[in-house]
């Protein structure tokens, strides 16, 4: 009889524990989850910071938190967390005791060692009793973005016709200044011309001051990027290290010529992240927004074939413009139908350059 009320009172003590202890466990409880940046290139380190804090008056005798994260993310390890990693996500599981009224704060080093646009959407909580008998579990949407850019290059490194592009842009711009297009006002220079002194602007600084001229010539650089490797390329990049390298040449050449003051944009036929045909293309413009906005896109490549580049190309020469554009087009491969789209696009006044350097087969030169 004595037996039989023992298991009795262990049976409503453990019961008991987990009406307190584990039907309540995520009473109270939160969670937060901060990036050291919402923008990086490929090759950089952030941080993330997780914030897990118990307001109750009991403790959380279990805690699982699971996260799916990208696997480009590379995390240093840790001995509460368990990684398990695949071709696309990488699984994060923890489990541990959460006291009473107590707030943890865990920081991870975070590589982010390939680009691309990821949205960590959620955290999935699981708590639970002394044994088992209560498990709740909650999902927290934290809508969390992290655009990784492609990795700069330095100057050096990019192959020799990208520089040589690069200079005879330079060349026509700064060739000859134009007097009839004023940008603003700059300190007067030995050998300014009296008939440029802005006097106005003078006496309000106090020093001479004289118009700033435009140039005759203000190229726009439209770099344009094939994803197909062949004509009789499928559908899905087959050799990726190629068009990471060529994205790579393109993010340091278009952050280089927007640093010099020209306008510069980025066109594709490949699929992006960002729904919509408009999301393949950013038009030539200036400054350092626009720079973020251009290399946001190159980040948002996906390496599967969206058209043929051809009909890319005759998309471009249908688009209005009453000036002419400097492209560069990086593709593996020329077809009649390219060609055909190339003379097309130079017969209304554009001027057309064409690299295969960075994918060539051998690989992206270093």
């Amino acid at each position: 009889m004595g037996l039989i009320w023992l298991l009795i009172s262990c049976a409503a003590v453990t019961w008991l524990q987990g009406v307190l202890l584990g039907r309540r466990a995520l009473a109270n409880l939160t969670y937060s989850r901060q990036l050291s940046a919402g923008t990086c290139h490929a090759g950089d380190r952030i941080e993330m910071v997780e914030t897990i804090a118990n307001r109750k008056r009991v403790p959380v005798p279990w805690l699982r938190l699971e996260a799916m994260l990208p696997s480009s993310l590379m995390f240093t390890r840790s001995k509460e967390t368990s990684i398990s990693r695949g071709s696309i996500y990488q699984n994060h599981t923890s489990l541990f005791t959460l006291p009473p009224r107590t707030r943890i704060t865990r920081t991870y080093q975070v590589g982010c060692s390939g680009r691309g646009v990821f949205s960590m959407e959620s955290v999935t909580m699981t708590g639970s009793d002394l044994f088992g008998i209560y498990m709740p579990s909650r999902t927290i949407t934290l809508g969390e973005r992290l655009v990784v850019y492609p990795q700069l290059l330095q100057e050096s490194e990019l192959p020799a016709s990208w520089r040589t592009w690069q200079g005879e842009l330079a060349v026509q711009r700064w060739v000859v200044d134009d007097p009839f297009l004023l940008t603003g006002v700059r300190e007067y220079a030995p050998g300014d011309p009296m008939n440029r002194i802005h006097w106005k602007a003078s006496a309000r600084t106090g020093k001479l001051q004289v118009h700033r001229t435009g140039y005759s010539a203000d190229p726009r650089a439209m770099i344009c990027l094939n994803i197909e490797e062949s004509e009789s390329m499928w559908s899905v990049v087959t050799e990726p290290d190629r068009i990471e390298a060529a994205l790579s040449c393109a993010a340091t050449a278009a952050a280089s010529l927007i640093r010099q003051g020209m306008a510069a944009g980025f066109g594709h036929n490949a699929y992006s992240v960002a729904a919509g045909e408009e999301d393949s293309r950013v038009e030539p413009a200036y400054g350092m927004q626009h720079l973020a906005a251009l290399l946001e896109n190159m980040a948002a490549v996906e390496l599967k074939a969206r058209m043929p580049f051809h009909e890319f190309l005759a998309l471009e020469a249908e688009r209005e413009t009453n000036e002419s554009w400097d492209y560069l087009l990086v593709t593996a491969h020329i077809s009649d139908r390219i060609a055909e789209a190339i003379v097309r696009l130079e017969a209304i006044g554009h001027r057309v350059t064409v690299d295969r350097e960075v994918l060539r087969k051998e690989g992206p030169r270093s």
